[in-house]
């Protein structure tokens, strides 16, 4: 591990690398991470810049809490103008997070709130310490989401959670989020960026091709009507068949060279068994 300049970063803000991995780190713990604009930019900056060699990110919070969410001090100030612009730079920002070339890993523990949710669920893994929670807490402090909570918590547990979620005030605890889809992965408290790590560096082991098309092209996918849904999956399944990497991977998978699939003590052995894996 190595501190890095990998971009130009406010305080609130540092990088780590970890190889072809880069750690991204929320660095305001006194006041529970919780994002105002700076942070904003800099995370926008961050995902820009990230050098050609950098295959996966990692995004974790200092202190006991991943982000208790917007900083509402600043929110406070806030005219209908300027809420608008500050609302579509988060938009922005968190957009760089989801369409990014490479995978993007949230590690999240203590409070996952507001902002510190929507950032989270901006990212394409996401690794719960037991002892995470969260919310949706806008209502109760008289505003609305403006950082993407609309668009991408009701994917991830559906529209009547996300309405209950912001009506009550409801919480999820770490292990009813993962079930319910907040997170994929739950771990023992500390152990969240180790596992997200180890996932980083089994995400980057694959062709970078196919991890491009998984996240630019499946959430499309997903989202489009059937019948649009299947030609992009036809162009991107041509295009990456094409790929050099694609085609010495296959080679390797043929002339049984390759790991085969398993699970547990279930093993596919044979290359007529195995299909495409």
């Amino acid at each position: 591990m190595t501190r890095t300049t990998l971009v130009d970063l406010p305080p609130s803000l540092s990088a780590e690398r970890h190889d072809h991995i880069a750690v991204l780190r929320l660095s305001r713990p006194e006041k529970r991470n919780a994002i105002d604009l700076t942070m904003v930019h800099g995370i926008d900056r961050f995902f820009s810049v990230l050098p050609s060699d950098i295959r996966a990110v990692v995004i974790r919070g200092e202190g006991n809490h991943f982000c208790a969410g917007a900083d509402l001090s600043s929110i406070n100030e806030t005219d209908s103008s300027s809420g608008l612009l500050d609302s579509r730079a988060w938009h922005r920002a968190f957009d760089r997070i989801e369409h990014s070339d490479v995978p993007v890993v949230a590690v999240l523990h203590g409070a996952v709130i507001g902002g510190g949710l929507e950032l989270a669920a901006a990212a394409h893994i996401r690794v719960a310490e037991r002892g995470a929670f969260y919310a949706l807490p806008e209502g109760s402090r008289g505003i609305f989401v403006g950082g993407g909570a609309s668009v991408r918590v009701p994917w991830l547990i559906g529209v009547p959670r996300t309405v209950d979620m912001m009506l009550t005030g409801r919480t999820y605890g770490a292990e009813e989020g993962v079930g319910l889809g907040l997170s994929q992965y739950l771990v023992e408290p500390g152990e969240g960026l180790a596992k997200a790590l180890e996932l980083a560096r089994r995400m980057i082991a694959n062709a970078p091709l196919t991890n491009f098309a998984v996240i630019q092209a499946l959430p499309r996918v997903a989202r489009a009507d059937p019948e649009t849904g299947s030609l992009l999956e036809s162009l991107m399944f041509s295009v990456a068949a094409a790929d050099g990497e694609a085609k010495l991977r296959l080679r390797a998978f043929l002339d049984k060279r390759a790991q085969k699939v398993s699970h547990g003590d279930c093993a596919v052995t044979s290359n007529a068994e195995a299909g495409a894996g």
